[in-house]
């Protein structure tokens, strides 16, 4: 399985969810969750991140945060690795506490952080752990409504200055233990395993920070290029390249020339927007079989044809901006 990919940004916020080992628990007892908690202030301190809304689970926990620098993958690997080191050795043991990665989702921008906050404060009640969300200690809920009095990393204003009433905690209350009913809209912004936002935001994401060459053992790769519409790839080549796409799909026996850019049309869109080869032939009047070996045949001239990588690369950028 692919690695996840991790976009990184001045100012970035980000939904993180880390899960235990085999999904068992990542805290044994209260001890163990005041050292995470006590972790979580070092990281923010140490590489300027802001923690706004946190809650712990026994085998997860959910974070909200922004980060001041583009270090988000060093800030959690920092995080993970202190509170296993810490953990295993209170309870002697060793090896990995964590199942693999964290997985983080880009926040498009303040308006969903009270949201979330919600959403992660409500956890414990989704669990059925609790039947009051005033009964769990470990989250940031108390803090914000009931001015509960909260670590100095904890940044409640750009939650609560949502609310225009003057008992501003009263009001989050209010929102949280109805905010049920909300939830399914929260998530419909939720895009490709990967943004909370609008589509235009996504596009932005997608235009500045999409790698030169997507792989398809990355799932957010994947989603990436399936979410991208394979007639406008088509469309922008096609004016680069200047060539008739109907001749293409049309002609029986392609003269040289053509040939060519249409073997570089069949990859360009199998490549960028992710396509099997049964989607890329039905795009060009062409076989499962037959898309197969132009793709392949397109791949190792790509890799030994400095000419030929040269042309892809250029049409690439265009599609790009």
């Amino acid at each position: 399985m692919g690695r996840p990919w991790r976009i990184e940004y001045e100012g970035g916020l980000y939904h993180i969810l880390s899960r235990g080992n085999e999904r068992k628990d990542i805290f044994q007892d209260d001890r163990d969750r005041l050292s995470f908690l006590e972790a979580l202030g070092e990281m923010a301190e140490r590489y300027g991140v802001d923690v706004f809304a946190y809650v712990l689970m026994d085998n997860h926990y959910h974070l909200l945060l922004r980060t001041n620098h583009a270090n988000l993958s060093k800030a959690m690997q920092w995080l993970t690795l202190t509170h296993t080191r810490r953990f295993n050795n209170r309870h002697h043991r060793s090896g990995h506490l964590f199942q693999g990665r964290f997985k983080s989702i880009i926040v498009e921008n303040d308006a969903y952080l009270m949201r979330l906050s919600c959403y992660i404060h409500r956890n414990p009640l989704r669990a059925g752990i609790v039947s009051r969300l005033s009964d769990y200690p470990w989250s940031s809920y108390k803090t914000y409504a009931y001015g509960s009095k909260a670590p100095d990393w904890l940044l409640t204003q750009p939650i609560l200055s949502y609310f225009k009433a003057r008992d501003k905690h009263k009001a989050y209350r209010i929102k949280a233990q109805n905010y049920a009913k909300e939830e399914k809209s929260l998530w419909e912004d939720f895009r490709h395993g990967l943004v909370l936002g609008t589509k235009e935001f996504v596009d932005r994401i997608r235009s500045k920070y999409m790698p030169d060459e997507l792989h398809r053992d990355v799932p957010l790769h994947r989603a990436l290029g399936r979410s991208t519409d394979p007639q406008r790839v088509l469309n922008k080549a096609i004016s680069v390249l200047k060539c008739d796409l109907d001749a293409i799909r049309n002609s029986r026996r392609i003269p040289k020339g053509l040939k060519k850019n249409r073997d570089l049309l069949v990859y360009l869109v199998w490549q960028m927007c992710m396509l099997t080869n049964e989607e890329t032939g039905r795009l060009f009047g062409m076989t499962y079989s037959a898309a197969s070996r132009v793709v392949n045949s397109m791949r190792i001239r790509i890799q030994n044809e400095p000419e030929v990588a040269k042309k892809y690369k250029q049409i690439k950028s265009i599609i790009k901006i």
